[in-house]
């Protein structure tokens, strides 16, 4: 039987260095053995089953992650699932372009991603993505993928991080008293903490504490799944990416008004003056969304910088017939448009938006 033609690299493209930011293992079912290649930062070498499974016992932190092919039996897959879910490798189906059988079968094996396409720093932050977050749901084996240069696809305009600097320095000053009152507010309604920290997938899915003024009540996160039929975004519960519910049962009363005049997002200043953020840019997603995004021209989104406010917020903010396609055109056009003037025009443009019609 022959290798995957979807996972085959062209004989040309073929070499060999042990500079390669990431080791992908592909399983093969032919019994001679495939020589390694290299293509751009990509390192890949053919296993049979056997040998990985070996290799994966040896030496896991060796490999960055495993890619199979839509061809593969399901049975022994659902092992090696299992053997690369206690390891924190991540599992992926790839092909070289889109195939619903093989989206089908991404979904029957669980793998943890269905990738397709060339093989770009974008594919690589998505993969590197992953494995940060196998690593936080519980293994402690994993060495951190090679760092590498972020992608220039996407050109940000230049003084973007010193104006952020400026103007997030300033607007944390001039703000500390109402910053002090809200935190008062918040202590004397209920009981937990006044912030909100949270992970989220910013620009090239970097993981950071993103910081909120803290609306709900303790331990609201827990009751995520039982609310998720009410979810804004959703047709069908289980498939949606993007997760917000109308009338939220678990936001308090001063909560409620801090959401409906954004005062909530104040402490993302900080964000923006440690670099986790800019003032505009797309919006940093829970790492439960991040983890949806698989589509290439879904993650370009992750290629402009993280903001406090975008292109979608003051364009239908709080407005339901939002569809979940909108939102990620509106995340695209921002990252391959974004320039001082567009940022300038959204900043003017938030002002308005911050007073919201529903309670969302």
């Amino acid at each position: 039987m022959k290798t995957d033609t979807d996972i085959a690299v062209p004989a040309q493209k073929r070499g060999y260095s042990n500079d390669a930011a990431i080791h992908i293992a592909v399983l093969q079912h032919e019994t001679l053995p495939q020589p390694d290649f290299i293509q751009d930062n990509w390192h890949f070498s053919y296993y049979s089953l056997e040998a990985l499974s070996f290799s994966i016992l040896e030496n896991a932190s060796a490999i960055d992650a495993v890619f199979i092919g839509p061809d593969a039996p399901t049975g022994q897959m659902q092992k090696l699932g299992d053997l690369l879910k206690a390891y924190g490798i991540p599992f992926i189906l790839y092909t070289s372009k889109y195939d619903e059988l093989s989206k089908s079968k991404a979904l029957e094996l669980q793998v943890d991603d269905y990738l397709l396409g060339a093989f770009t720093d974008l594919m690589l932050k998505r993969i590197q993505f992953i494995k940060k977050t196998k690593s936080r749901a519980g293994s402690n084996i994993l060495q951190p993928i090679r760092s590498i240069e972020p992608m220039q696809s996407v050109k940000i305009w230049k003084l973007k991080r010193l104006s952020d600097i400026i103007l997030s320095s300033l607007a944390l000053v001039l703000l500390s008293p109402l910053l002090l009152i809200i935190a008062i507010i918040i202590k004397l309604e209920s009981r937990g903490p006044v912030f909100y920290i949270s992970k989220r997938a910013g620009s090239g899915y970097k993981i950071f504490d993103f910081y909120k003024f803290r609306s709900m009540r303790a331990g609201a996160d827990k009751e995520l799944k039982e609310l998720s039929h009410l979810n804004q975004y959703a047709e069908n519960a289980e498939e949606s990416i993007f997760f917000k519910l109308k009338d939220d049962p678990r936001v308090t009363r001063f909560g409620m008004f801090l959401r409906n005049t954004s005062l909530d997002e104040l402490p993302q200043l900080i964000n923006v003056l440690k670099g986790d953020m800019s003032l505009v840019g797309n919006r940093p997603l829970p790492l439960y969304e991040a983890e949806r995004l698989t589509k290439d021209q879904i993650a370009w989104r992750f290629l402009a910088p993280a903001g406090i406010t975008g292109l979608w917020q003051v364009t239908k903010r709080g407005n339901k017939e939002m569809s979940l396609d909108e939102r990620i055109h509106l995340d695209i056009e921002y990252a391959m448009k974004n320039s001082f003037f567009l940022d300038m025009k959204i900043i003017l443009a938030t002002f308005p938006a911050l007073i919201q019609k529903e309670k969302v």
